[in-house]
């Protein structure tokens, strides 16, 4: 018996049921299988069924099923993570995000600046608002992912500002960072910034 062709909303739902739930789909990779307006129009019926969801524009997902929670959307740092890589830029969180990345505020911020070297634009995740903030290589050059962090958190927290709590927290967190990666970057920092950076390098 002849098998029936497939629609356009089967295979995108197919295409997207391949892969674990959870990982975020862009309106881009279904361009086989149909044209765009074809590609929207399935992807809508597929959320208004409630199959996938919309996590901002033109990025579908199968949310991850929880007992407990129900279903889990990847949040603003992975979606912002899966951006980046398909257009090719760099990103690095500023601002409370960096420091709630870090564990120095419990705030999840509705408002994320994020710096780049991609064009600057807004996206919105949810009801969070994210911003692309251009700026100059220097600020995108950390080796280290927690000291980089660390960088951006301390420069909006300010030199005067910092409590011994949080520079605990700090030099906690970059033990997990390589000595080498800190060295580096610390010489990206400010002087003040530097000198912190510098207290969690191994002496011996």
């Amino acid at each position: 018996m002849k098998k029936e062709p497939q629609n356009i909303e089967q295979k995108v739902f197919n295409k997207m049921k391949r892969t674990k739930p959870g990982t975020l789909y862009f309106i881009e990779q279904f361009s086989k299988l149909a044209e765009k307006t074809a590609i929207r129009k399935a992807l809508q019926r597929l959320k208004e069924n409630e199959k996938i969801v919309r996590v901002a524009q033109g990025i579908y997902v199968i949310p991850k099923e929880s007992e407990l929670v129900g279903k889990i959307i990847p949040g603003a740092e992975e979606v912002m993570a899966a951006i980046a890589k398909k257009d090719r830029f760099r990103i690095v969180p500023t601002g409370i995000q960096a420091q709630h990345l870090l564990g120095l505020s419990t705030q999840v911020p509705m408002r994320l600046v994020y710096l780049t070297d991609g064009a600057p634009r807004t996206i919105h995740i949810g009801k969070q608002t994210i911003n692309l903030k251009k700026t100059i290589p220097k600020n995108l050059i950390a080796k280290g992912e927690i000291s980089g962090l660390v960088i951006q958190a301390l420069k909006t927290i300010g030199k005067d500002k910092l409590e011994e709590k949080s520079e605990t927290i700090i030099l906690e967190q970059l033990k997990k960072e390589k000595p080498e990666n800190i060295l580096h970057d610390s010489k990206l920092a400010p002087a003040w910034i530097a000198t912190i950076l510098k207290k969690a390098i191994p002496t011996e």
